[in-house]
């Protein structure tokens, strides 16, 4: 049996008026600020557009991690293309299309891009109707592009059959209409910069929007997903661009067990003042914003290396190994590259393998070290080390 839970947020006298009044949010508010204001600087610097690769793989983390918090994992190469034709870059001829992805890219898509637009009811349940276009979660049949309707308990649940954990009820379905319409009602208030609006700052607007859409739980399945897009749209207005500056969701995932229970202690604490969940989230947002910058870091330093090597004649084979080591970054690459990873990644013979690589290192694109069976190549960018210890030798071979 189930341990009692503390009254649930939605039965609170004051509920839904949340609020985060801890003084300790200000030096926290200020940290992610500045995080913020330093990856758009870095977009600057870079001259960076919607479009640029940088830009697209910040999307496609997005669109991969916030499916993967809810358990689903996404083929990357249809992620890509979906994201590649969102921005009008064409596709991927070879990946596969799936429904689903281009769903939840388009709704990734208009939470930004159409940010300064009324969220409504409509458009809420047009990005759940574009998350499930088969009409299914999975084998089961569920009610899409509408609210919940069904007389059953709106529960989240762990465990085995016979055996679940209820992590939190959300409001009975006959209420959420009128939930969702004071929540609807909240965000165009405080997001409208009128004279008789609140002030609230945004960040901690878009932690509060979170918290009480998930608590509600409009819909049948897609709530993750969906409640993280809302944070997206609110986090654009914020900022007052479209451009997807940060992944959150790949800063959430990497903490989903802290995340569902920052979630589930809000929804348990007793109290409206929510100011434990609000100061995580806005730890995990300037998290995200350092991750970014070094992502940006990364795509300045092989945009350099190709400015200084680009003159360089390269057959295929040779410009694609050279891509996937940059990719990889530094020390990506596990224990370097040789002959035969060569000859995996291109379908080279080694004596091509060797020819190749030995043309990349004349022409200082690559790095050799150790001798013999022991030798390594790493792509030659300046203050990568590839996290080798040079009073150590060559490293082991990796896989």
């Amino acid at each position: 049996m189930n341990a009692p839970r503390a009254t649930l947020i939605w039965q609170l006298p004051d509920w839904p008026n949340l609020q985060a009044n801890d003084p300790a949010l200000l030096p926290l508010l200020l940290d992610a600020r500045e995080w913020l204001g330093r990856v758009r600087g870095a977009y600057s610097a870079a001259g960076l557009d919607p479009a640029a690769p940088a830009t697209q793989d910040v999307w496609q983390q997005e669109a991969l991690a916030t499916s993967a918090i809810e358990g689903e994992s996404l083929n990357p190469a249809s992620v890509r293309s979906s994201v590649m034709r969102r921005l009008g870059l064409g596709e991927d001829q070879e990946a596969p299309r799936d429904e689903r992805v281009d769903g939840l890219v388009a709704m990734l898509d208009e939470a930004t891009r159409l940010h300064d637009q009324a969220l409504d009811e409509a458009r809420l349940c047009r990005w759940h109707a574009a998350l499930f276009p088969s009409g299914y979660s999975g084998m089961t049949r569920i009610r899409v592009g509408q609210y919940r309707n069904h007389s059953d308990a709106m529960q989240i649940v762990s465990g085995l059959p016979g055996r679940e954990v209820v992590h939190y009820t959300a409001p009975p379905s006959a209420q959420v209409a009128n939930e969702m319409q004071r929540l609807l009602a909240w965000l165009a208030h405080t997001g409208a910069e009128t004279a008789d609006a609140p002030h609230q700052d945004g960040l901690v607007r878009a932690a509060i929007a979170h918290l009480w859409f998930e608590s509600i739980h409009p819909f049948e399945d897609g709530n993750g997903r969906i409640g993280r897009a809302v944070v997206d749209l609110v986090l654009a207005r914020d900022a007052g661009s479209p451009v997807r500056f940060i992944s959150l969701s790949r800063q959430l995932l990497a903490e989903r067990k802290a995340y569902y229970a920052a979630l589930q202690q809000a929804q348990h604490g007793g109290s409206t003042d929510v100011s434990p969940w609000v100061m995580w989230f806005v730890r995990q947002l300037a998290a995200a914003c350092q991750h970014a910058c070094g992502l940006l870091d990364a795509a300045q330093q092989r945009s350099r290396f190709w400015v200084v090597h680009g003159a360089v004649a390269l057959n295929a084979r040779q410009y694609k190994v050279v891509q996937r080591l940059l990719d990889a970054g530094d020390g990506g690459f596990l224990g370097g590259l040789n002959a035969e990873k060569y000859m995996k990644l291109t379908g080279a013979s080694k004596a091509t393998a060797t020819r190749d690589m030995a043309h990349l290192v004349e022409h200082g694109l690559l790095s050799v070290r150790g001798q013999g069976k022991a030798t390594r190549y790493f792509v030659n960018v300046p203050g990568w080390d590839h996290a080798i210890d040079a009073g150590q030798g060559p490293p082991a071979q990796g896989s």
